[in-house]
Order: C-alpha cells, then sequence, then structure tokens
C-alpha cells in the first residue's frame, strides 16, 4: 500500500493506493496513531486507488473513529469503489462513517 497525508484548511486527508492488508494496515496504524497523537481531529480517508480492503483495514478505520466520535472528531471516507462500499454496507460500517462519492463533497460536510 502507498499512503500519502494532507492537510486541507482543518481536515487530515490519508490517499491509499494499492492494498490496504497486512503490512499496509500496520503502516496505516501507526499512521494514523501519529496523527490523533500530534491532534488531529478530522480525518478524510481517500479510497479512489484503493483496490481492496481487509478486516484488519477497517480495524484501523474503527479504531480511529472510536478515538475521535467522543472528542467531537470526525472520520470520514470519500472516493470508494463500488465493491469496497459493499464492504461498508454488508459489515453495516457505512452507518458509521461520513460516506461520499467525491473529495469535493466530503470536504463540503466537514
Amino acid at each position: 500500500m502507498t499512503l500519502t497525508t494532507i492537510t486541507h484548511d482543518n481536515v487530515t486527508i490519508l490517499e491509499m493506493r494499492e492494498r490496504l492488508d497486512g503490512q499496509g494496515t500496520q503502516q496505516l496504524e501507526k499512521t494514523v496513531e501519529e496523527l490523533l497523537s500530534a491532534g488531529a481531529r478530522t480525518l478524510l480517508f481517500d479510497f479512489q486507488d484503493l483496490d481492496y480492503i481487509n478486516s484488519s483495514g477497517l480495524r484501523v478505520l474503527v479504531m480511529a473513529y472510536q478515538r475521535l466520535h467522543p472528542a467531537g472528531g470526525t472520520v470520514t471516507i470519500c472516493c470508494a469503489r463500488d465493491y469496497i462500499q459493499e464492504v461498508f454496507e454488508i459489515s453495516g460500517y457505512d452507518k458509521l462513517f461520513g460516506m461520499y462519492e467525491t473529495r469535493d463533497a466530503a470536504l463540503g460536510s466537514l
């Protein structure tokens, strides 16, 4: 997995490419922990170039939500491909995270 982090206003955008599993999940978890420790309160995961996510990848997203939500923070997802969107719908996580078709729509909601 390739991970790029950028900031737009007060939103930290995490762009992921390829597959979110195994070693990629460890990399994402470390990055999210560092961002949260540094005070990030609004995370936007951009899945435009993400081909696959497994349960350990979902776990990292849920961990971020569990840490941010009680403190008024937000975890949002954008640009998920249909089959990744389906994973969120089947697991019920589409109700947990704000999910948007485009980055602009996601940023507009934050």
